[in-house]
């Protein structure tokens, strides 16, 4: 029977042998790639080992280096020391023989210094004696300084009160005369002469320190002589410094409890506004150099130095600046919304104590006379000004800085209540000397009704004044500084319109500070103070036991003859305030 061969079969069963070869061949396949990465790790690690044992050679070979290096250094450092160990043996050696010479001099040194001390011990013995003396004497010297101090300080009280009773003896209300130069302003082109006297000739002279000569020339008449005699007289060579001088000893009284006004009087022109602040350069950057300032900068100066001189914060110092512009009192340091400095109307009123005062007005805390003068400038720009006949930029109002000074110093306080207990027993001598009942209807009647009575006033005298207590703290003083408007008449001045109400209320208000002095010269039972808002303001300035002094300023030249005199007049009704009729003669002036 023929053998059938099935060819799938054959096919199947090589298939089958091939796989099987296929599947050993992958398994030795994979048994090598086994193989080879053990081979490769082997490898790997060899290679680390390797690199490790090298870099091992590396670092020996660079310790070794290092140690040569460092041994090679610590050689040379060695052979340093060495040579510098043998230079010390050397030093020690020869620093040992000297000490061995200077052993034995301090011993021979010593010896005499035992002996010397021996000396002195036997001498101290001696003087024992004369130490305790000298001790006795050092205490006995202590004892008389400390007896000295307490002397120097009560000749110091007692120095003030006599330099307040020379002040009063002056005067308290003090009148002082400036004679301005010839200017431009004197010289009137056409001007007529009289007795061939030009009217830019001087007729007005300072003859001595307190005289003033006066050549009164009219027409058709023989030249006649007058003389004015005030306290203190400053010609044209007078500078600012001289002038202030003169005004000085009253800032001493201000911060012993008296209140003080420095008012300038005269005509437009006469040198007011110089006096009492200075010549000012013009431009936006304008000064007051320190030889051309006028009695109010250095008076700050001189406040500000006494006050330095006193305990710190024992003193301080407000500061307002009012301006008396038809007879209304404007408030200069009043400030609007933006900060802007206006004028604003005040009204003045007194007090129940008799004093007079502004309510809302408006005070500036000042620490030194800069921010004085700053102030004051800042302000002077609202100052009311208008151009007249006699100078192109005329002042149409009363100028007015008040400094309030507080102390706070116990020995202010105490000086303070002994000047007015020394007041006090005066006043009280001179009333036994002259009372009379017309005073006592006066004193009674002001106690029953002191808002309504004359003497309700402070500045009257010599009734006791209503002045508020010293005793009361803190003690508070004012110091005045005014710069008036002009006093020439409205025929002088030229101006018409609604300037004529202005220059009318200067005149009258500056007629009502003569009629207040005139009261006060007189001893009136009424002074007038209210009849002007200037006086009215100034109430505590004029008369009683404040300090007044007027600057009188004049012009030297003929044309200005009648106002000069004018002013002149106004200063010698003025000194007749201190002077009692019945036992002094009014010399102010005088015929020839």
């Amino acid at each position: 029977m023929p053998l059938f061969i099935n060819r799938d079969q054959i096919f199947a069963h090589q298939v089958h042998l091939l796989e099987h070869k296929l599947r050993n061949k992958e398994d030795h396949i994979l048994e090598l790639e086994t193989e080879n990465a053990l081979l490769h790790l082997r490898l790997a690690e060899s290679l680390a080992k390797l690199r490790y044992e090298r870099n091992e050679d590396i670092r020996v070979q660079k310790q070794k280096h290092q140690q040569r290096q460092v041994q090679k250094s610590t050689h040379v450092a060695l052979s340093k020391l060495l040579y510098e160990v043998k230079v010390l043996k050397q030093d020690l050696r020869d620093v040992f023989t000297i000490s061995k010479g200077f052993a034995k001099e301090l011993e021979d040194q010593s010896r005499q210094l035992l002996k010397c001390v021996g000396t002195a011990r036997n001498g101290i013995q001696d003087h024992q004696s004369d130490i305790h003396k000298l001790q006795d004497q050092v205490a006995a010297l202590e004892h008389t300084l400390h007896e000295e101090q307490q002397r120097y300080r009560e000749e110091r009280v007692r120095r003030r009160l006599l330099h307040n009773t020379l002040v009063e003896l002056r005067g308290n209300i003090r009148v002082h005369c400036r004679v301005r130069p010839i200017l431009p302003i004197d010289h009137s082109p056409g001007s007529p002469t009289s007795n061939g006297i030009s009217s830019c000739e001087a007729v007005i002279q300072a003859v001595n320190d307190d005289s003033v000569l006066v050549n009164c020339v009219k027409t058709s008449s023989p030249v006649m002589n007058k003389i004015f005699e005030f306290e203190r007289v400053h010609g044209p060579d007078d500078d600012q410094e001289t002038v202030f001088e003169e005004v000085k000893p009253l800032l001493t009284s201000l911060l012993d409890g008296f209140n003080v006004c420095i008012m300038a009087y005269g005509q437009t022109g006469s040198g007011k506004t110089h006096t009492m602040i200075g010549s000012q350069s013009e431009g936006p950057t304008a000064t007051v150099k320190d030889s051309q300032q006028g009695i109010i900068p250095k008076a700050a100066d001189e406040l500000f130095k006494l006050i330095s001189e006193k305990p710190a914060d024992s003193h301080t110092v407000e500061m307002s600046v009012v301006e008396v512009h038809n007879n209304e009192v404007l408030d200069l340091l009043a400030r609007d919304e933006d900060g802007e400095v206006v004028g604003v109307k005040r009204e003045v009123i007194t007090t129940s104590t008799g004093t007079s005062d502004v309510p809302c007005l408006t005070y500036e805390l000042v620490r030194s006379s800069a921010e004085v003068m700053q102030l004051i400038n800042s302000v002077l720009k609202l100052r009311a000004h208008s151009p007249t006949m006699v100078h192109r930029d005329s002042s149409r109002s009363h100028f007015i800085v008040t400094l309030t000074v507080t102390s706070k110093s116990p020995d202010a306080l105490t000086l303070a209540r002994t000047l007015q207990s020394t007041r006090q027993d005066v006043r009280r001598v001179s009333q036994k000397e002259w009372w009379s009942p017309r005073c006592r209807r006066a004193a009674s009647s002001r106690t029953s009704s002191p808002a309504s009575s004359p003497y309700h006033s402070p500045c009257h005298s010599p009734c006791p004044s209503p002045r508020p207590s010293i005793a009361q703290t803190p003690l508070k003083t004012k110091l005045q500084l005014v710069d008036l408007a002009g006093s020439e008449c409205v025929g002088m001045s030229g101006v018409t319109g609604a300037a004529l109400w202005e220059s009318s209320c200067i005149n009258r208000s500056l007629s009502a500070l003569s009629d207040v002095l005139g009261a006060l010269a007189e001893q009136r039972p009424h002074v007038p103070y209210r009849n002007s808002k200037l006086t009215h303001l100034l109430q505590d300035a004029i008369g009683g036991d404040a300090k007044l002094l007027i600057m009188l300023c004049a012009s030297p030249t003929q044309r200005f003859l009648t106002e000069s005199l004018q002013s002149l007049g106004f200063g010698a009704r003025a000194r007749q305030v201190q002077r009692e009729p019945p036992r002094r003669k009014n010399t102010a002036l005088k015929m020839k």
